[in-house]
């Protein structure tokens, strides 16, 4: 790894750990610098370790806050983690790209909805997903995360808001622990199939950690009306970078 290197590294970090702690999508500036570095498939599990210490960093923002909604997680922890376990697992003996274009259409519809029916996103309101839907949900959204994790936490925020019924602020926060709660998992099954470089992973924390840290506090300062915006437009950006990359 060259000093070059390194720098793009920590700036691309910086930017990614800023978008994942407010949306998602931080993934689509990471991993083409890391393939560049180590190739796509240790790209994906050497980009877990920054994102695990960038949301333990988000983590620490959004409690400082009083955000995080500790008691609604409970019941979401074990089906995202199981199935972001068996995600990281089949993304170690298959390539992640087979579902860049129907995850493009998920993230547009995800940004109309952001922009045309906001109540739905800055209000709390009682929970519309009940069990055992609500346990496959999140089931299957651990699973893409543990495969791909590229813009999971738009898919994440979009059941915590709309299906959990929290607002943009405490969905976030809760995106974090979760993402968080299942990522040494991930990080274990990519080491064990050599899919993880230490050193590269060390240094993009480095940017992603920083980052994280302030998009968290901007979040609890800034509060659910001004992430509605940084939400649609991340959404929209990275959208166009899968159909279109």
């Amino acid at each position: 790894m060259t000093l070059l290197e390194g720098l793009f590294l920590i700036v691309g970090g910086a930017a990614a750990g800023f978008i994942n702690a407010l949306a998602g999508g931080g993934s689509a500036i990471t991993i083409p610098i890391l393939t560049e570095m180590v190739g796509i498939s240790t790209a994906n599990g050497t980009n877990r370790i920054a994102i695990f210490l960038a949301n333990m960093t988000a983590i620490a923002g959004y409690q400082k806050g009083a955000a995080i909604p500790w008691r609604r997680l409970g019941v979401l922890i074990v089906p995202t983690v199981v199935g972001a376990a068996a995600g990281a697992w089949l993304s170690t003996v298959t390539a992640p790209d087979v579902l860049e274009y129907v995850f493009a259409g998920v993230l547009l519809l995800i940004a109309v909805s952001v922009g045309l029916r906001s109540e739905r996103w800055l209000n709390e309101r009682e929970a519309a997903l009940r069990e055992p839907w609500r346990s496959i949900v999140f089931l299957g959204i651990g699973f893409y995360g543990g495969f791909v994790q590229a813009g999971v936490g738009f898919i994440l925020l979009a059941a915590l808001v709309l299906g959990a019924g929290m607002n943009l602020v405490n969905g976030n926060a809760a995106k974090v622990v979760l993402i968080a709660a299942y990522s040494p998992i991930a990080i274990l099954l990519f080491a064990r199939a050599s899919q993880v470089d230490l050193a590269v992973g060390a240094v993009l924390s480095i940017g992603q950690m920083s980052g994280a840290w302030a998009g968290s506090r901007l979040a609890v300062l800034k509060g659910a009306a001004w992430i509605r915006w940084v939400l649609v437009v991340a959404a929209v950006v990275a959208a166009a970078r899968l159909a279109f990359g």
